[in-house]
């Protein structure tokens, strides 16, 4: 085990506006802010509700919060076995090159073992070479033959009235 100068920590109702400034930070960092939707009260419901939709694990240099992962159950048709789908990972700047992102990766990997999950995947901007990097260096490999496709508002919408 590498000697680390950071923890990792479940994330815990009362981290709410902790949470919701890193997904803002990194809404930022992706150019993507106008996006941002969320609020404490929808987050709660979300991460700490009666059926939570995805657990978040906070990283901490000594007492400062530096990033953060969200996570969530998926599944694996092919394996018959669920999965760990990784939504989100963010380092804050300040915090960047000191391996937390790669630590995040490890304690999402060690809880994937743990669950007796058959994967762990995640999606990554293609012009993010910094996170590419640390993901190929965790032996990571791109699925370049799959291609992400995605519902929302109006289209979500219109679909579902076609009930």
């Amino acid at each position: 085990m590498i000697e680390r100068s950071f923890r990792i920590e479940e994330a815990r109702e009362r981290d709410l506006p902790l949470i919701l400034r890193f997904i803002k930070d990194l809404a930022a960092y992706e150019t993507l802010s106008e996006h941002v939707v969320a609020t404490e009260a929808t987050l709660r419901q979300s991460l700490f509700g009666d059926s939570p939709a995805a657990e978040v694990v906070i990283a901490y240099a000594g007492d400062e919060p530096a990033g953060f992962a969200v996570f969530f159950q998926s599944f694996s048709t092919f394996l018959g076995r669920p999965g760990l789908h990784l939504e989100d990972l963010f380092v804050l700047p300040a915090f960047r090159g000191r391996g937390i992102g790669r630590g995040l990766l490890i304690h999402l990997a060690g809880l994937a073992v743990d669950r007796g999950y058959g994967r762990m995947e995640w999606s990554v901007l293609d012009w993010n070479e910094l996170a590419i990097g640390v993901y190929r260096k965790a032996g990571a490999q791109a699925m370049d033959e799959w291609t992400v496709h995605r519902l929302t508002g109006d289209a979500l919408r219109q679909l579902a009235a076609e009930r």
